[in-house]
């Protein structure tokens, strides 16, 4: 049998603080995107750099969000197992089963899936796209990795994003056994249900941006 431990976090900032926070973040990321500053890193598909998931741009360290809006604090990621969040029991629950099962299989393969991000409410998506346009100071590059609260496919439920980079990869390798397939080239972390268990994943997309 699986031991799934409860919520494992890292600490973060509270769930609520006052809005002139986030404007003041907001002006931060843009002085240091004019000063010509990196974009922020994570784990690209080999394990090294790479522009990080939407829900680490800098801008969501100081946030109004709760876990209502399928929050959880940058850095933070939660057992699939978890029964309570909003994040996990508004996805979609055959995608839900899916991402369970292929855990567990990763768990005896001695990976560890982690849930960084599930259902997202409109706001929070809008939240992130705004983010990241402050952040990347272009629209269209902004596009690329965070679509519009009516495209995205975390508002609607039909998406994941699993955590750790070896968690990842093995989701990559061996997702399409329980029907996930990692739907944007650039995004290695971010999973669809798109066959049935034991098909053949399509190419991923390039991004957010093709649709």
């Amino acid at each position: 049998m699986v031991r799934v431990s409860p919520r494992s976090r890292v600490a973060g900032w509270p769930a609520a603080v006052p809005v002139v926070l986030v404007f003041l973040v907001a002006l931060a990321a843009l002085a240091l995107t004019a000063l010509g500053a990196c974009a922020p890193t994570g784990p690209g598909p080999e394990g090294g750099g790479g522009p990080a998931p939407a829900t680490d741009l800098p801008v969501t360290r100081l946030t109004p969000l709760g876990e209502d809006d399928g929050y959880l604090g940058e850095g933070e990621g939660v057992s699939p197992f978890t029964e309570d969040l909003p994040l996990l029991t508004r996805m979609d629950p055959e995608l839900l089963k899916a991402v369970r099962a292929a855990a567990t299989e990763a768990r005896t393969a001695g990976v560890d899936v982690v849930v960084t991000s599930g259902w997202r409410s409109e706001r929070y998506q809008q939240f992130l796209l705004d983010a990241a346009v402050t952040v990347y100071a272009d629209e269209e590059e902004a596009a690329r990795w965070v679509a519009t609260p009516q495209a995205s496919s975390h508002v609607s439920g039909e998406a994941v994003d699993i955590g750790r980079t070896d968690a990842a990869d093995w989701m990559g390798r061996y997702g399409a056994a329980h029907g996930l397939c990692q739907t944007y080239a650039n995004e290695m972390w971010h999973f669809e249900l798109a066959v049935e268990p034991g098909g053949t994943c399509p190419a991923p997309r390039a991004d957010a941006s093709a649709g």
